[in-house]
C-alpha cells in the first residue's frame, strides 16, 4: 500500500480521499476543481461537507455526523480522522488522515510530505479528534 501525497501544503482533504479511492494526487485535484473544490481553500480543512462531496460524487457512503474518537479499537474498518485540531479565532482547522485496518492490521496513510513515513501506526502520536466512517467504496 503507498500512500498519496499531498503535492500542495494544503491539500490533505483531496490526497485523503485520493486514498481512499485509489487516485492518484493530480487525478483527485483535476476531479475536485472541476467541482469547485481548491486546495487553497482553508473551507477545506476546516469544513467536513467538502470531502463528503468528493467521495459521494465517486458513490462511496460516509456517516451523516462526525462522531467523537474514543479508542482506535473502536474504529470502523475505513474512516476518514481528524488530527492536529486546532482552533483560530472562532473556526476549527485540523488534518485529514486515513485510518485503515486490513486483516486486524491498523494504519493510518497520513499525506503529509515531511514525514518519514506515510503510512503510521505511531497511533499515540496522533490524538485524533473525531472521524467519519466511511462506509463503502465503488469499485
Amino acid at each position: 500500500m503507498k500512500p498519496v501525497i499531498q503535492e500542495e501544503r494544503t491539500g490533505c482533504g483531496i490526497a485523503a480521499v485520493a486514498n481512499i479511492l485509489g487516485k492518484t494526487y493530480a487525478q483527485m485535484k483535476t476531479i475536485a476543481n472541476t467541482m469547485g473544490i481548491y486546495a487553497e481553500d482553508t473551507s477545506l480543512w476546516s469544513d467536513t461537507q467538502y470531502v463528503r462531496r468528493m467521495l459521494a460524487s465517486a458513490g462511496v457512503a460516509t456517516s451523516a455526523e462526525e462522531k467523537p474518537f474514543s479508542t482506535w479499537d473502536a474504529l470502523p474498518d475505513l474512516a476518514l480522522l481528524s488530527i492536529k485540531y486546532h482552533r483560530e479565532g472562532d473556526k476549527d482547522f485540523w488534518h485529514w488522515v486515513v485510518f485503515k485496518r486490513v486483516d486486524e492490521q491498523s494504519m493510518v496513510l497520513d499525506s503529509a510530505s515531511y514525514l518519514p513515513s506515510n503510512l503510521r501506526t505511531d497511533f499515540a502520536a496522533m490524538q485524533p479528534k473525531w472521524f467519519i466512517e466511511v462506509s463503502h467504496t465503488r469499485q
